[in-house]
């Protein structure tokens, strides 16, 4: 975690915090952190797939051109539902929409904007994205990275889990979403920390889009 030096506020609280020996006065200064810095909010995480291998088949500046071509395409999507993006790293782009269904919702219209460009371009510029979801408690610090629980799992199951072209969602996440809003899903177990917990890959696609993939 590298936090630039923008809220002299936040880097004092820190620094507090870290010297701080009773475990009284570390708690209220956690808590003020979590009063200034803290909300509750959907983490979405998007990773694409295939770094390793396009990079050494193609070279890596093939390969920042379709990041790039990535952000143009997530960018509009995320903020047309409500999201804010929090940051662009890498091949991945980190942001936080206000509940669940939101999320669900720019995912499932990222997976058919990456499907529908995928025709127009060659294989080898083709890209695919696996994304992860979760609902909680985060600190948004400097307005441009973002820290807690529910980020850990969006990124375990966004990066480290989910396949290609995979929407993962964790079961408390799945179950804010109201019916009527007919994000449906297939229950699954994902390993996160060494912890067993229930998830869902949410299903998005029709039985003729998964013969043509």
């Amino acid at each position: 975690m590298h936090i630039q030096p923008k809220d002299p506020i936040l880097q004092e609280t820190l620094l507090n915090y870290s010297q701080e020996s009773e475990p009284v006065k570390r708690k209220q200064l956690e808590e003020s952190i979590w009063q200034r810095y803290g909300s509750e909010n959907t983490a979405f995480v998007l990773d694409m797939s295939g770094f390793s291998l396009l990079t050494r088949k193609y070279g890596i500046v093939h390969y920042l051109s379709m990041i790039r071509r990535m952000q143009l395409t997530v960018e509009p999507i995320i903020t047309n539902y409500g999201g804010r993006i929090i940051k662009f790293e890498a091949d991945n782009c980190f942001a936080v929409f206000p509940e669940p269904s939101s999320a669900a919702r720019t995912a499932i219209t990222i997976q058919h904007a990456m499907a529908a460009a995928n025709l127009l371009t060659t294989e080898d510029m083709d890209i695919h994205v696996s994304i992860g979801i979760d609902y909680g408690k985060i600190l948004i610090l400097n307005e441009d990275d973002m820290f807690g629980d529910p980020v850990n799992r969006a990124c375990k199951m966004g990066e480290d889990l989910g396949k290609a072209d995979e929407i993962l969602i964790t079961k408390e996440a799945m179950d804010m979403i109201p019916e009527e809003a007919q994000i449906h899903g297939k229950l699954i177990e994902v390993s996160i920390g060494g912890l067993n917990m229930p998830a869902y890959q949410i299903i998005y696609r029709t039985d003729v889009e998964e013969e043509q993939q």
